[in-house]
């Protein structure tokens, strides 16, 4: 069992810049990657960066350029810098984690609200 507690959400202008972090305790030995993903009401949740254990990384077409993922393993925790925020990347969003053989665990949320 992985727990994941979101912070760093809150109301910013467009243009502007937001961190939003993660912190994962319990089974953290079995945590094979780690990411962000993103939900609007109304419609699915996507993903916005992930990155593994190795470090490698990746990022949704829509946010390239302009938000960073990183990852602390001794500290078992994710952050996303986000820059330039749009009012699109408006949403929810969750930490995620993958375990091996590919057990999954979510965070309870943190919302990101860019106004224009």
């Amino acid at each position: 069992q992985v727990q994941l507690v979101e912070s760093g959400g809150g109301l910013v202008q467009a243009g502007g810049s937001l961190r939003i972090s993660c912190v994962a305790s319990g089974s953290i030995f079995s945590i094979i990657s780690m990411g962000w993903y993103r939900q609007v009401a109304g419609k699915q949740r996507e993903l916005v960066a992930s990155i593994t254990n190795g470090g490698s990384t990746t990022y949704a077409d829509s946010v390239k350029g302009r938000v960073t993922i990183s990852r602390d393993i001794t500290k078992t925790t994710v952050a996303l810098q986000m820059n330039s925020l749009k009012p699109e990347d408006t949403a929810v969003y969750y930490c995620s984690t993958r375990l091996r053989y590919g057990m999954d665990y979510w965070g309870k949320g943190t919302l990101v609200t860019v106004s224009s």
